[in-house]
């Protein structure tokens, strides 16, 4: 019952604060950027709980406990390198042209077909990327309906459907205070949202912390957990740990540089991927995403958008760590207690948040992931329904339409948006329901990293050149850039080179986009 509570508390506050700040849009840049009034601070909050996805939630405590170790955190390297380059290269041209949709840029600096392509672009990605993510919010509401039904199992077709309905509720209830608020909404829900989680997780770690045998006095807990991070013999994820408590992995292996080489390539976390691959997909996420830059854009100046976006990546780093250290903990907790964890490593700590925790906790650790998936979910549908509106419904299909035309068309294309990553997110689940091998952080994480090379690759030819690039180079820059990524997947699939990690196809993306651009003039003076 008290679960019951603090969650329906939790579904009021954002309901109330949603359509409260949201009163009184009257067009469609009030709509999509909040009359560019916004607070920083306010703004760094909506950065964070958009970005630590329910993916990020339950993937990354996943990550820790299958590695027991903090390889995964390092890639928070890059995304603070990434987000100052954001905050002192891409802001400023943004602000100086006055844009709604990102894209624009790239019609002042090259022409309206580089606009369009790049705006097709997002909005395919956005689609695949932010339905692919919404299937993690589903598991743990899955599982509670595993426990509550009292059944241990469920068959697929039937386990494939509760996915279904868990994410078509999530969305429904997002779609609507992001519907009728708009980006003020987002943003407001969004803080709220960052300090469920925050709270959320500091009480699972004491949870765990207290959970764990180890006498009774913190030296001999401390001692418990640096014995079963280090045991080798006991890991029921039958994944064979050799770097227990790392926190860098240089990816070196010694055999030479060839050697080498294919191991920094081959592997997903190390320290290369941190600085180099990490830093080229922060950029894109983060400086040619409208999901993300614009609420960058609801502050007063470039400044203040720099600083929120800045500052949320210094905090990334400890906030992955606080999620990462959960896992290890887990792995402890569930060795000392002999538990067999699920078949799907994704599901490990929404299995423990379920049939471990003490009722009020379990309901605030419900209401966090909830919040995560709600707070990512809502600013993908502001965004899609933004560009959407922006690039196609007001520059090609009604240039002449009113400002309540435009206010109107924004609404209901985020209810179209809504329903196509149900879709997406139904197909995800399907997936995973009926091959249980696939691992969907890799997945969610590297999806974009087919695409955003592309538009990174567009996006910094036009800013860090003034006379190169046109809108027919782009496009073949745009192509070669991801023909490069899925030649190099292929063949690294298919055994014929190394497999390439997920860090590196942005990177990848991004150089053979710039490179094939640089080749053509620019028709435009800047």
């Amino acid at each position: 019952m008290i679960d019951i509570i603090v969650i329906i508390a939790y579904f009021c506050a954002i309901f109330g604060i949603g359509l409260y700040v949201g009163r009184k849009q009257e067009s469609l840049e009030s709509y999509a950027l909040g009359n560019r009034n916004l607070p920083w601070w306010a703004i760094l909050a909506s950065i964070l709980a958009a970005e630590i996805s329910a993916a990020t939630f339950l993937g990354a405590p996943g990550e820790g406990f299958a590695l027991r170790n903090f390889t995964y955190a390092q890639l928070a390297i890059g995304t603070i390198l990434g987000r100052i380059i954001v905050g002192r290269l891409f802001l400023k041209p943004y602000y100086q042209y006055n844009v709604v949709s990102i894209y624009e840029y790239l019609e002042k600096r090259f022409g309206l077909t580089t606009r369009r392509w790049a705006s097709a672009t997002f909005l395919l990605s956005r689609v695949l990327a932010s339905g692919t993510r919404l299937f993690f919010a589903g598991i743990l509401l899955v599982i509670a309906y595993m426990m509550i039904t009292g059944q241990d199992s469920a068959g697929k077709i039937e386990t494939v459907v509760i996915y279904i309905a868990a994410l078509t509720f999530i969305t429904i209830a997002t779609a609507v205070y992001t519907t009728l608020g708009g980006l003020k909404a987002v943003v407001w829900t969004d803080v709220l949202q960052a300090s469920i989680l925050a709270i959320s997780l500091i009480t699972t770690i004491g949870v765990l912390l207290f959970s764990i045998k180890g006498g009774g006095s913190w030296g001999a807990t401390w001692d418990a957990i640096c014995y079963h991070l280090g045991n080798k013999d006991y890991n029921p994820c039958q994944i064979h740990n050799l770097k227990p408590w790392a926190l860098f992995d240089t990816g070196i292996t010694g055999q030479g540089l060839m050697e080498d080489i294919r191991s920094i390539l081959s592997s997903e976390y190390t320290l290369w991927s941190a600085v180099l691959g990490s830093t080229f997909i922060t950029m894109a996420t983060h400086g040619t995403d409208q999901d993300m830059v614009q609420r960058m854009l609801a502050a007063p100046d470039s400044k203040k958008g720099a600083r929120a976006v800045i500052l949320s990546g210094l905090m990334d780093m400890p906030i992955v760590l606080i999620f990462v250290s959960c896992g290890m903990l887990l792995f402890v907790y569930f060795a000392q207690n002999g538990i067999t964890p699920p078949e799907k490593q994704i599901e490990i700590f929404p299995w423990f948040i379920i049939h471990c925790l003490p009722s009020g906790v379990r309901g605030l650790l419900v209401a966090a992931l909830l919040a995560t998936a709600m707070g990512s979910l809502s600013t993908a549908l502001n965004a899609l329904a933004t560009t959407a509106t922006k690039d196609w419904y007001v520059d090609v299909f009604r240039p002449q339409s009113s400002a309540k035309e435009q206010l109107s068309a924004v609404r209901w294309l985020t209810v179209l948006f809504a329903a196509l990553l149900i879709v997406v997110g139904a197909g995800t689940a399907w997936l995973t329901v009926m091959d249980p091998t696939v691992r969907i952080l890799p997945i969610a994480l590297g999806i974009f990293g087919y695409t955003y090379g592309s538009l990174l690759g567009v996006f910094l030819l036009g800013m860090l050149t003034k006379c190169r690039g046109n809108d027919t180079g782009n496009i073949l820059a745009m192509i070669a850039g991801f023909i490069a990524v899925i030649t190099l997947e292929l063949l690294g699939r298919y055994e014929i080179i190394p497999p390439i990690a997920f860090p590196w196809r942005v990177t990848i993306g991004t150089l053979s986009t710039f490179l094939v651009g640089a080749c053509f003039a620019s028709k435009k003076k800047m």
